[in-house]
């Protein structure tokens, strides 16, 4: 498995929209997203860098693997 790179929140953001999630709100720094067909969403911390326990977390919840996310990212 390859190292999770540190990135902002709001680019965590993007790459989960590539995915098919959508922003359904925001509530103070935290970013929630929601996929339709799905009954998770994702709370997304809007920081400057998240931690690779918090976005190991949100990948494993919006059940993707980490190659893909980082595909996503690109």
């Amino acid at each position: 498995m390859p190292p999770l790179p540190v990135i902002s929140g709001l680019r965590t953001v993007l790459a989960f929209q590539k995915a098919g999630w959508v922003v359904a709100r925001q509530r103070g720094s935290h970013i929630i997203l929601a996929k339709k067909g799905s009954i998770a969403t994702l709370s997304v911390p809007n920081h400057k860098t998240l931690d690779r326990g918090t976005l190991r977390s949100l990948i494993r919840k919006a059940e993707i693997t980490v190659e893909d996310f980082l595909q996503l990212l690109d």
